[in-house]
């Protein structure tokens, strides 16, 4: 039985959480309707959730409010992906409920769960049912009316669960995309994982991380990519005495750029502070502009003893940082492969994001690379569907003037940023990429990487899939067929320019028929060949 959640209880119902998500996060990827790898949701939300359970590990549990705002901010931050997005959400809003709670009984903690529903709803601009959000809503109903008759928190999670479940099988019928493919929801689906993880942390059922099947591949080598093995020596923590009114978000962002395992807390009186770094002088210089430092503590972990920092660290450390001048706008742009990464380069954009369809970057990722450009504006694209939430974030994350120009694909981002040359308005700017990204189709030539129902046909795994603007233009098992159905499709457009960018599995023979096709389907065309390099893609064909 447990009538209270403290701090302490908190912290280890988020880790369990994590290791269940963690645990089943293949099973969450099967379930999702798109045949081709897309930042599959299970990773997504292993990933977003495991950035909080990093910050919970290397501090001592204080208020719930105070582990619940450490939570909140970690999810933000580390949000991958629409289902990371919006987990982060729901946390987000729990978190605000209990502001300034020590501990929650079980009517504050269901009225948490229904607040971070409300604040999930408020984020999404077009919520559909049948999904995280509805299964997440109904849960917490079923919760603030089991607290009505229960003291006893678990058996307010029960209900909610049990509740959930019910919920979860009915977004068959609620969705119809999901009822095309004869599947439930994904993302809805691991949201329940982590309630059940947390019920079971109240417990003392504590689990242990395993594997649960998955086939390894691609989707084990992104998730080794996305985890950010870097050693920082100096476990560094401290407090300050605010003396100003600065933002600590401009606080945070510098210390992302110094190390990993950040932890900003700010109570308007002090600003607590934990960051694993290299440089604690060049830290704890920059701190000194918010106010006096009331306490330090930093320790080399591989070490394991305490060191005093000396001035002359700080002083050559700060040295090393070299003022950039700013310009009027900057660009950040989210693309996988070296010849994209080129064309980005080229059209004049900063700050290039690893990432695309298997690699969702964090919503931490992408602001990372926005406070790193050097300029007070700064335009980002995301050109993927998956990232656009998690870069959307960033506006009210940044000090600087953020401004998501919403790509959903790397023509539409090229486009954009060709569409600006001699204009110096932020305002007709986003304009002018706005719209110049509505006028590319974009093709995406692929093959399918699991067995599926997508757009209410049947796709076997290993077919060749081609999508025209992420809905299902052609499939089967003749390449070259597939590829005269696109050029029909695209001829039929009656565009001016039409770009072909080759993947790194692209060959020269199929280059050869996809280029020959589709002059012939286009004769009053210019078309064009690119090599982009990019992954997943091999080819990805756009028309304007």
């Amino acid at each position: 039985m447990t009538q209270y959640i403290t701090g302490e209880l908190f912290k280890k119902m988020i880790i369990n959480a994590t290791a269940a998500i963690e645990i089943r996060k293949q099973e969450i990827n099967e379930l999702n309707v798109f045949p081709v790898p897309d930042g599959d949701t299970g990773i997504n939300m292993c990933l977003t959730i495991s950035a909080a359970e990093k910050a919970l590990t290397n501090m001592t549990p204080g208020t719930l409010s105070h582990v619940a705002d450490v939570t909140a901010s970690a999810l933000l931050r580390g949000a991958r992906g629409n289902s990371g997005v919006i987990l982060s959400l729901l946390f987000r809003g729990f978190s605000r409920s209990l502001k300034d709670i020590d501990e929650a009984n079980a009517s504050q903690f269901a009225m948490a769960l229904v607040a971070g529903v409300a604040s999930a709803y408020k984020a999404v601009m077009k919520p559909s049912e049948g999904t995280i959000l509805t299964v997440s809503r109904l849960a917490s109903d079923a919760a603030v009316a089991a607290a009505e008759t229960h003291s006893d928190i678990e058996v307010v999670i029960e209900k909610a669960l049990e509740t959930g479940y019910i919920a979860l099988s009915d977004t068959i019928n609620l969705n119809p995309v999901l009822k095309k493919a004869g599947v439930i929801d994904a993302g809805a689906k691991g949201y329940l994982y982590i309630l059940d993880g947390m019920l079971k942390a109240m417990r003392g059922d504590m689990l242990e991380r395993i594997s649960d099947g998955g086939t390894g591949g691609q989707k084990a080598d992104f998730t080794q990519y996305s985890a950010e093995d870097i050693k920082f020596a100096y476990c560094t923590e401290f407090m300050i005495e605010r003396k100003n009114t600065s933002k600590t978000n401009r606080l945070r962002d510098f210390l992302d750029t110094r190390g990993d395992s950040v932890v900003v807390v700010d109570d308007e009186e002090v600003i607590k502070v934990h960051v694993h770094t290299n440089d604690p002088g060049v830290v704890l210089t920059e701190a000194l502009t918010y106010g006096a430092l009331l306490s330090i503590k930093i320790e080399n972990m591989r070490e394991q003893h305490s060191e005093t920092v000396v001035a002359s660290q700080a002083a050559a450390s700060a040295a090393a940082l070299e003022p950039q001048e700013l310009k009027d706008f900057g660009f950040v742009a989210v693309c996988a492969g070296k010849g994209m990464e080129g064309i980005f380069r080229d059209l004049g954009v900063d700050g290039i994001i690893l990432g695309g369809q298997t690699m969702n970057p964090s919503t931490e990722d992408i602001l990372k690379e926005v406070s790193q450009t050097p300029s007070n504006t700064v335009f980002v694209l995301p050109n993927n569907k998956n990232i656009i939430m998690a870069a959307e974030q960033c506006i009210r994350l940044s000090d600087k003037r953020v401004i998501v120009i919403p790509t959903r694909s790397i023509p539409q981002g090229v486009s954009a940023m060709l569409s600006i040359d001699g204009c110096d308005d932020a305002d007709e700017m986003t304009s002018l990429m706005t719209e110049a990204a509505k006028r590319i189709y974009t093709a995406q030539i692929t093959t399918a990487a699991r067995s599926s129902v997508f757009d209410g046909t049947k796709i076997k795994k290993g077919s060749h899939l081609a999508l025209l603007d992420d809905a299902l233009s052609a499939s089967g098992t003749d390449f070259n067929a597939v590829i005269d159905i696109v050029a029909e499709t695209l001829g039929a457009l009656s565009p001016e320019f039409i770009t072909i960018y080759e993947g790194e599995d692209a060959s020269d023979d199929e280059t050869k028929t996809v280029f020959e096709t589709i002059s012939a389907a286009a004769p009053d065309c210019e078309v064009l060949q690119i090599p982009g390099g990019q992954p997943v893609y091999r080819y990805i064909i756009s028309a304007e």
